[in-house]
């Protein structure tokens, strides 16, 4: 099928969203993963390093100019601009990545500021891949374009912050760079390529804003519902790591164990939870995640109180909870999101979303740190396992709502 012709297939278009997310995921990765450690490598301080955290602003901050995206994405009476959109933005993140190589690490603030500018570009054209998607997918494409959407950032993840190091290894910091770059381009032309044969939009649209956003009973009732899955999802897994490091495990132990679990089972957990969502729906998926976790909480709160295990209980405890669990839960959860979100304004419904998760997930962080170092994994594991369960009963409470204001 032309790629120019009509509305693409349902392969065409969940290949571009793959595109899409994986090439956002190499810059993340590349990002928070491996420039942390060819920082540290080349003997900067861990305070300096700790400066690249401040590249996290723009995605924590992208749903305040969310309604202007998507004012521009989608003009009335006109073809969404979601191919032209990504491609400027792309451009711009690629050509930020060249300069990032260019400019190399020492002093770090002009690299510091390079990526920055990458940030703000990519996190702009994140909002308009997720629009896209909210506009074309069909309900029952939902669990594959979420698959997509989680899977993608696996893969990229572990291309940006696995391979990356490897490359940076043989070919030194700049070709390294220049090499990431040249795949995001190419997947973000491979996107744009799928995303540009829409036809046209309705004559009269309604405005995207976030007012209208808030202002809808579903939406604030699904913001409810995600700051209560991710608590219960999310509550433990910044402390995985530290676990299995406090249990004997060499460093480089876990960071194979991570490079597998990223890679293998959180690409396993997203197909597996696309599959379930198109099977069962999303808040079926939901529930099962939930109900994992527990259990797997539950096994990582007996080895944390210091009950004998088998040692490959709790370090498999912690590699599916920590991996494919959390993809597989996450991608039910991002199928609700698109199913809330009104295609009309897709990107900004679906962006405000986002932005309550990574904010939840931040202070998640900050809190299971303190949690673990005054009571300890057995206490915190085992708020793991309480919180699940209380989940389940709070969202058969609350309406998960199977269809969405308008689209296909």
């Amino acid at each position: 099928m032309s790629v120019s012709g009509a509305l693409p297939g349902r392969g065409l278009i969940l290949s571009g969203l793959w595109a899409a997310y994986v090439a956002q995921s190499v810059i993340g990765g590349l990002t928070w993963g491996g420039l942390p450690a060819v920082l540290r490598d080349q003997g900067l301080p861990l305070d300096r390093i700790g400066l690249l955290s401040l590249l996290i602003a723009p995605w924590a901050l992208k749903v305040l100019w969310s309604p202007m995206v998507e004012r521009w994405r989608l003009p009335p009476g006109r073809a969404p601009r979601s191919a032209v959109l990504v491609s400027l933005f792309g451009l711009i993140a690629v050509l930020g990545l060249l300069a990032t190589g260019a400019v190399g690490l020492v002093p770090l603030m002009p690299a510091l500021a390079c990526l920055m500018v990458v940030a703000f570009a990519t996190s702009t054209a994140d909002i308009v891949v997720d629009g896209h998607a909210v506009g074309v997918l069909s309900s029952d494409q939902h669990g594959w374009g979420n698959a997509a959407q989680v899977g993608g950032a696996y893969v990229g993840s572990a291309i940006g912050a696995g391979l990356l190091l490897v490359v940076v290894a043989r070919i030194g910091w700049t070709g390294a760079v220049w090499s990431m770059a040249a795949l995001v381009a190419i997947l973000l032309a491979w996107f744009a390529l799928t995303a540009r044969a829409a036809g046209p939009g309705p004559a009269a649209r309604s405005r995207p804003s976030l007012r209208r956003a808030l202002a809808r009973p579903d939406i604030r009732e699904g913001l409810v519902l995600t700051a209560i899955f991710v608590i219960a999802q999310k509550l433990s897994l910044g402390m995985l790591g530290p676990f299995l490091i406090d249990r004997g495990n060499s460093l480089g132990m876990v960071g194979l164990l991570n490079g597998f679990g990223s890679l293998v089972l959180g690409l396993a957990g997203a197909l597996l939870g696309g599959a379930a969502v198109q099977r069962w729906g999303a808040r079926t998926t939901m529930t099962m995640a939930l109900a994992l976790q527990a259990v797997l909480m539950s096994c990582l709160a007996l080895a944390g109180a210091g009950v004998a295990l088998p040692p490959a209980v709790p370090v498999a405890a912690a590699l599916v909870s920590g991996s494919a669990l959390s993809a597989f839960g996450f991608t039910g959860l991002y199928a609700q999101f698109m199913r809330w979100s009104d295609p009309d304004q897709g990107g900004v419904d679906f962006t405000l979303f986002q932005c309550l998760d990574g904010a939840v997930s931040m202070a998640l962080g900050l809190t299971a740190g303190v949690v673990a170092q005054h009571a300890g994994y057995g206490f915190l594991f085992g708020l793991g396992a309480v919180l699940p369960p209380l989940a389940i009963l709070m969202l058969r409470r609350l309406a998960i709502c199977p269809t969405r204001t308008s689209g296909p």
